[in-house]
Formats: C-alpha cells, structure tokens, sequence
C-alpha cells in the first residue's frame, strides 16, 4: 500500500491543509487542479495556500479556499536593499511568520520544491510535510517524509496529481478554472464597451516572456496580428503586463491596422475573464498561456527553448509550435543562435490560428464562455 495512503488511513482524515506554491503564474494555475481534487476528497477539510504576491490573484476569492497567505518576499527584499523602513519590514516579516504558524496544519504539502518554499514549509507547523522528488536547493531537507517519485518527463499538472495519489486521493475528474466573479466580468466588459468592442469574436497575443530566449520577434508578431483580421472577422488584442507595453507598441508601430493594446490594463481576474471569450490566443511560453487553457481558450504556443510535455498548454484544442531546431529544449535563458524561436515562421502560426478559428467550439469551451 502506498505509503501516502497508509498514514492518512491511520491517522485519519485531514481537516487542516496548507498548500505551498509560491510561483510564477502558469505554475499557480498549474496547481488549482490539485487543489480541486483535494477538495473533492476532503470536503470538510480547511485549506489554505501560501503564495507571493505576483500570483496572489490568481487564487484570492476561490470558493474552497479558506486563507491565502502572501509572502512579499520581493518586496521586503527590494526595500531592505533600499535601505527603506527596515522597522516596517520587519515588522511585515514577523506578521507574516506569525500568520503563517498560526494554524498547525494535518498536512502541509510544498509543490515548489525550491528552497525558498521549503524554508517557509519548515517555518510552517505542520503533521505531515510532503514534497516530491526533483526538490532543488535542498529543499527535501524541510520535509518529515521521503519524498514523492514524480516523473519529470510529463506535464506539471500531472506531477502534481502524482502527489495527490501518493495522499490517497481519487478522482474521474477535475477543474483548474480560475475562479471568477461578477465584478470582474463587468470590469472587463466595461473595458471592451471603452474600445467599442461588445460580444466575442477576439483573438488575443501575448507576445512577451520573461525569458529573451523565448521571444518571437516583433515583426513576426506584427505580420501575424496584421494577416489573421485581413482574413476573418475578428479584433486582435494584446495582452500583457505595464512593463510589456513598450515592446507591444513597438510591435503595433509595425502594423497596417491598430489593435487594441490590454498591457497592463487588466488584473489577473479580468485576464482571465477576456481569455474567457476569445476564440484563440497566440503566445509565447508564459503564464498568460496556462490561464487560457484553464479558461477554455484555444491556444497557439510558441515553443523553443523550453518543453511542452512538460509546461505546454494542458488539454485537446491546442496548437504547440517549434521550428524542430535539433539543440531544443535546452532550457537556457541566454542563447547566441536563438534559431529555435527565429526560425518558426509566420504561415505556420497563423495556419495554427486558421485551422483553430474554423473549428466549431466544443461544448466545454461553450460553457467558459456562459457568466
């Protein structure tokens, strides 16, 4: 019997659980499916999720969570290097602790696997801590049992199901929607009111990535937003954050026709919400990706330097992209070649869009599409 199942069997059923995943985005709502069938097996259990505040949003409000619980990591850092409030820093940093040992937990369970995650789930009060295998930085150290043998050679979301498994959970199915309001629908449906836009029929961009390696080029993105409208009858929108908007309009300076430009316009909720109603995003390997395919958005990835057995959008209805380069995925941030992104072309991608815009939508899609 796995040894997950065989404690939860003779210790009983949890009914206070902390879920440790710090970051980035895509991998918060990588998480969300975990979270839902631990809900689905323990629906009576209180669970709370330990976050940084770049994807807080992601998760605030979701109905089955009971505390998220934010570490301004960044923030504190950058204020400290400042030489700014060191007493209010402090002071923050002492609430946090003392928020986050507040409860002692049946399980706390660290998906992060870094050692920023792993001091925090050893700072944590907590019966059982649970991690998998694949930790770096040492952070197996902070755990009470021996790791959890995940495979690393497929997606994310399945890696954590693994570890769900290993906690003696079943399932037939579950969803990683991000959760959204009403506020946030109105919100975004103002902002498209504001441009002219009402009802669907939008093809979102999300062209930039933290990593250089993983950007198209601007011109490429630029002929594609041009080629897509020239041949159906749909708005292109991009998207992305405030630091984004200066290479996106360096991208619309290159464009016969003016799109409309969302970059840094929208919360994560409202992001959600837009990807929500359009027919098709177009991106490179990056959060953005993850949250349309959580909210039924058919996606065309650009892939290169990364793999997308492992973080590609997660589902049927999806389009990966690569130019086969040999040398990918490396897994480098810096690149003299660069040719794996270079070199996928503007008709292949836009053939990706053509072939997902003239599909009929599934009935699943529908339904993400209804308030």
């Amino acid at each position: 019997m796995d040894f997950g199942l065989k404690v939860a069997l003779n210790e009983g059923v949890p009914t206070e659980i902390l879920i440790v995943k710090l970051s980035a985005i895509g991998d918060v709502v990588h998480t969300l499916a975990f979270l839902d069938v631990l809900h689905q097996n323990f629906p009576r259990a209180k669970i709370d999720w330990l976050v940084e505040e770049g994807a807080a949003g992601i998760i605030k409000g979701h109905p089955v969570i009971r505390r998220v619980i934010i570490s301004r990591r960044k923030s504190w850092w950058q204020k400290s290097i400042e030489g700014r409030c060191f007493r209010g820093v402090s002071w923050e940093i002492l609430s946090f602790l003392k928020d986050l040992r507040h409860v002692r937990y049946d399980w706390v369970v660290d998906l992060q696997g870094l050692l920023k995650s792993g001091v925090l789930t050893g700072l944590s009060r907590g019966a059982r801590k649970v991690g998998m295998s694949g930790a770096r930085e040492g952070a197996w150290l902070f755990l009470k049992e021996p790791s959890v043998r995940v495979n690393y050679d497929q997606h994310a979301i399945d890696r954590y199901l693994q570890v769900a498994t290993h906690l003696g959970c079943k399932w037939d199915r579950w969803d990683n929607r991000i959760p959204v309001s009403e506020t946030h629908r109105h919100t975004l449906d103002q902002l498209l009111e504001g441009h002219g836009v009402k009802g669907g029929n939008l093809v979102a961009i999300n062209p930039v990535a933290k990593w250089k390696t993983k950007l198209w080029e601007p011109e490429l993105f630029a002929a594609l937003a041009d080629r897509i409208p020239a041949e159906f009858s749909c708005r292109i929108v991009f998207t992305g954050s405030q630091d984004d908007r200066p290479i996106i309009e360096k991208i619309l300076s290159m464009m016969k026709n003016r799109p409309l430009n969302f970059a840094g316009r929208t919360g994560l909720k409202e992001l959600a919400c837009l990807y929500g109603r359009c027919r098709v995003l177009v991106t490179t390997d990056t959060g953005p990706m993850h949250m349309a395919a959580a909210m039924g958005c058919s996606v065309v990835a650009l892939f290169g330097p990364t793999s997308p057995l492992r973080t590609g959008p997660y589902g049927p209805g999806h389009r990966v992209m690569t130019s086969g380069a040999v040398c990918s995925p490396c897994f480098k941030k810096t690149c003299d070649q660069w040719s794996c992104m270079r070199d996928i072309t503007v008709d292949s991608v836009f053939e990706a869009v053509r072939e997902l815009l003239l599909q009929e939508k599934t009935p699943e899609s529908l339904k993400n599409d209804k308030p």
